[in-house]
């Protein structure tokens, strides 16, 4: 740990919880916890050095000359509170499984250094639904032993009770394996995945589509196991902005594209409601035809 990661200061902290994030679709977990870090105010203390996982995003020369090399930066953060808290966030992902292995366990390594006995990560789950609808938040624990603490959340699924997944599922990239290692480091891991429709996950013209939606929805889910309270005003702004360009992208759609979309505003998951949910063939077919669409090139008109 002392050669990959650098400590700049050492706080004083009591059994903080470590909030951890990366890159990954719609940004969901990265702007949750990067929100999160600003509102709190949260301070740098600690960083893992990117040069042994990672290309450089460019080279800066100056008067002609190279000066250095900018890498991804993977940063520890702190905030003293009720609920003592590190947050750690990570430009990129490692490709190879050994680095994400690597990375997983040098974060887990700061946060075991200064007492955490519980990890939460945070992500997205590409999800058969509508984008009028609020965003519920998977969560995977690590051990039986959190698996009430899960199920009494507002707005949250226990993936494992989902009828599609029949009681399984998977978690690619950091956020699967850091759960994993914790558990085999004796820590306490939560994994709250926000969803995102399966459309717009798609959507990558003329860039990657972001989904604040659903990092609200991840914060509102968090923030009270944190013990803190934090102003979701800028964030509704941004929400506010990207749902008019998210419509216009819909609206852009062949419309019988549109029809099909418009059956996922029933999806229900576990609890029933007065309107018939679709089935799992209908979802099925609906995910076929849009994944078809984007296949073709998913022309969106001007």
């Amino acid at each position: 740990m002392e050669n990959i990661v650098v400590m700049h200061k050492k706080p004083e902290l009591k059994d903080p919880y470590l909030v951890a994030a990366w890159p990954g679709i719609g940004n969901i977990g990265l702007m949750a916890v990067n929100y999160l870090k600003n509102r709190l105010e949260a301070e740098e203390f600690a960083e893992i050095k990117s040069c042994p996982y990672f290309f450089p995003k460019s080279i800066t020369i100056k008067n002609g000359i190279l000066q250095h090399m900018d890498f991804p930066s993977h940063k520890f953060y702190y905030k003293k509170a009720e609920q003592d808290l590190i947050l750690f966030l990570g430009e990129m992902q490692p490709k190879e499984e050994e680095e994400i292995y690597d990375i997983a366990n040098h974060v887990l390594d700061v946060g075991i250094a200064f007492g955490c006995k519980r990890v939460y990560t945070a992500g997205a789950a590409v999800a058969p639904i509508h984008h009028t609808l609020k965003p519920k938040v998977w969560a995977v624990p690590n051990n039986e032993k959190l698996i009430n603490e899960v199920k009494g959340g507002e707005n949250i699924i226990l993936m494992s009770n989902m009828g599609e997944k029949g009681r399984q599922g998977s978690i690619s990239g950091l956020n699967g394996v850091l759960l994993g290692t914790a558990k085999r480091k004796g820590l306490d891991g939560i994994c709250l995945l926000g969803e995102i429709p399966i459309y717009i996950a798609q959507f990558s013209i003329p860039y990657p589509m972001l989904y604040p939606n659903a990092s609200k929805s991840i914060l509102e889910a968090l923030t009270p196991r944190l013990k803190v309270e934090i102003d979701l005003s800028r964030l509704n702004s941004f929400i506010t902005r990207t749902e008019t360009e998210i419509e216009n992208l819909y609206q852009s759609l062949p419309l019988q594209i549109q029809e099909e979309l418009d059956k996922l505003k029933y999806e229900t998951y576990v609890k029933p409601t007065a309107l018939e949910p679709i089935t799992d063939e209908e979802k099925e077919k609906i995910m076929k035809e849009v994944e078809e669409f984007f296949k073709k090139g998913g022309k969106i008109n001007d």
